[in-house]
């Protein structure tokens, strides 16, 4: 379990979590730029809506040689169903133990149905080809995110 945490400018330590299509190792993909997004709930409209805008855009980001990394507490199962019934051409990784959410700092207390919940703020990190954190957004919407993501890939 990572013990350290997640800073702009510094590399990222290596994780490996349950995912869609078996194990994801952050290392596996040195030597592209990474966009990891971490969204609170499989089947929910924003984050339906936000996967699915990934996926529409998704040419675009392997075009300049980033790839795409959903994540989220959801079971690799509830994942699997998510991916199949949206087509997504991206791994989901799950984190269920929290242990990546804790890495960059995205389980927040929020609001929902007027009570205070523990869940994930819906973040995005963008990581060069050496595993580098160049940029992260928190707290997003998801209108218009996934283009404002697609040109900050472009510039790294």
């Amino acid at each position: 379990m990572p013990v350290a945490s997640a800073a702009v400018d510094q590399p990222v330590p290596d994780f490996t979590a349950p995912a869609t299509g078996g194990d994801f190792t952050l290392s596996s993909l040195r030597g592209k730029k990474v966009v990891l997004f971490f969204y609170p709930k499989d089947n929910t409209p924003g984050c339906t809506q936000e996967s699915l805008q990934f996926r529409d855009h998704y040419e675009q980001f392997t075009a300049v040689g980033a790839e795409v990394i959903g994540i989220s507490r959801d079971s690799v199962r509830s994942h699997d169903n998510f991916k199949a019934k949206l087509e997504l051409p991206y791994t989901l990784v799950s984190d269920a133990d929290e242990a990546i959410c804790t890495l960059f700092n995205v389980i927040k207390m929020k609001k929902m149905y007027g009570k205070e919940v523990r869940g994930i703020e819906r973040s995005t990190f963008l990581l060069d080809a050496k595993g580098v954190l160049r940029q992260e957004f928190r707290g997003i919407k998801v209108p218009g995110h996934v283009e404002a993501i697609v040109e900050a890939v472009q510039a790294i």
